[in-house]
């Protein structure tokens, strides 16, 4: 959910999207993280707290980190104008995180429990930390991530099931 909640990190001003993962009705994961947009209209990914859950109870905060924090870098989550084979870095923590994505397609359709989307954006997305593993992933216009499919390492499959608004929330160039 993107919050009206502010962090700034390196001198910039992001904003705070808090994430819950559940799986099979129990809570898995709950992550903040911290984007911003440049005028190009990247969007920029400075960090995330993230907490591992089992049982209800937060087991570890694995994957954690802040850019200017200990060599952390901020990476790009979303280009503003992606094209098939282009490959970029979404974050950087050396040793632990180091998420890579390349776009496959900008032109995909896929029906979700959420909805149907059209000119959906394909990536795949990796860590050189867990080799073997890699996922694709689809991201909606005026949603974002809507699913996520494991294609190396397992067979996982995550969609959007609902999501959850502030009042007055709108994002631009998005209609109802």
């Amino acid at each position: 959910m993107v919050t009206f909640a502010k962090k700034m990190i390196l001198g910039v001003e992001t904003t705070v999207v808090r994430d819950t993962v559940w799986v099979n009705g129990e809570i898995a994961e709950k992550t903040m993280d911290w984007y911003a947009q440049d005028k190009q209209g990247n969007v920029w990914y400075f960090g995330e707290f993230s907490q591992e859950y089992e049982n209800g109870v937060p087991i570890n905060t694995h994957g954690s980190w802040e850019a200017g924090v200990d060599g952390a870098e901020p990476g790009i989550i979303m280009l503003a104008n992606p094209r098939p084979s282009v490959q970029y870095r979404q974050e950087y923590y050396k040793g632990e995180a180091e998420d890579m994505a390349r776009v496959l397609r900008t032109d995909a359709a896929i029906t979700v429990p959420y909805g149907t989307f059209d000119d959906v954006l394909v990536t795949r997305e990796w860590t050189p930390l867990e080799p073997g593993f890699a996922e694709r992933k689809f991201y909606a216009p005026c949603i974002g991530n809507v699913a996520v499919r494991q294609i190396e390492g397992g067979r996982n499959f995550l969609t959007l099931v609902k999501i959850r608004t502030l009042a007055n929330a709108k994002q631009p160039g998005c209609d109802d």
